[in-house]
């Protein structure tokens, strides 16, 4: 088989395909927190590593104003060139999430299954916080969703999954080759395998991402001093069941507020 060593962020078409297989539910959850939190009062939504813009993209077809920010330049393009060819202002740009400027403030925000961890230590992440805080209303709410490291149990080692749209088939695993828990540092294997109807090929990369065990993030959020956790769910994304976080979490959503001061 054909080995590409590459970013799979350079890779937009087949990101998009792999990752989208989540996306109605998580545009379904993120209207129902805008009703229990916010009464329906957001129209404004903003997110941070929107990569392909797939979330953008469905909220916008639903009436939301939308906009987003990502490093990759190519998934950035990948994103405008979808909103533009449906009728959609161009509104993702590329940007530093720990560090950057929104045209407007926002009423929600979301950074769904693990882009957050891709800030690899305090300095960036409070930073990213900070940020947030500044770019959003009074009273707005920032989800956040991603993998803790659970405490009574062993953590997941390995992912696969798959996904089809006409003569493109992807299948992706994901696995862990480091944990280093002193430096709150792991590093993940990840392949996309592609099929098409004239190739076959492979697209490897290594991810690096912050650990967060429950503990960890609460203290995170009070030293931000910005945000509440006001909520928290699993990622069956059921309003109506929210859960207890406990040292034997790990695939959590949390809602923050944004602090009145």
């Amino acid at each position: 088989m054909e080995v590409i060593n590459d970013s799979i962020y350079n890779h937009p078409r087949y990101y998009d395909l792999v990752f989208g297989a989540d996306c109605a539910a998580e545009t379904r959850f993120i209207g129902e927190v805008n009703q229990k939190y916010l009464n329906n009062r957001a129209t404004r939504l903003f997110e941070p590593a929107c990569g392909t813009g797939r979330l953008m993209f469905s909220l916008a077809k639903r009436g939301f104003e939308v906009e987003g920010i990502d490093l990759n330049p190519k998934a950035i393009e990948f994103s405008n060139r979808r909103s533009d060819r449906h009728g959609y202002p161009q509104t993702a740009f590329v940007a530093d999430m720990a560090s950057f400027r929104a045209k407007r403030k926002w009423d929600l925000a979301f950074n769904t299954v693990n882009s957050f961890r891709h800030l690899t230590d305090t300095a960036s992440t409070l930073s990213h916080l900070q940020c947030m805080a500044e770019q959003t209303k009074r009273g707005g709410i920032y989800l956040i969703g991603f993998h803790l490291t659970p405490q009574t149990v062993e953590p997941t080692d390995w992912e696969s999954w798959s996904a089809r749209r006409g003569n493109l088939s992807v299948i992706t695993k994901m696995w862990t080759i480091d944990r280093s828990p002193r430096e709150r540092l792991e590093t993940f294997g990840m392949h996309f395998d592609v099929y098409t109807p004239t190739r076959l090929f492979r697209i490897s990369d290594e991810l690096r991402m912050r650990s967060y065990t429950s503990l960890q993030f609460a203290s995170l959020i009070k030293k931000s001093g910005r945000w509440e956790i006001v909520g928290t769910y699993d990622f069956t994304y059921d309003i109506n069941q929210p859960i207890t976080v406990d040292p034997s979490s790990e695939d959590v959503v949390y809602i923050l507020k944004k602090k009145q001061n």
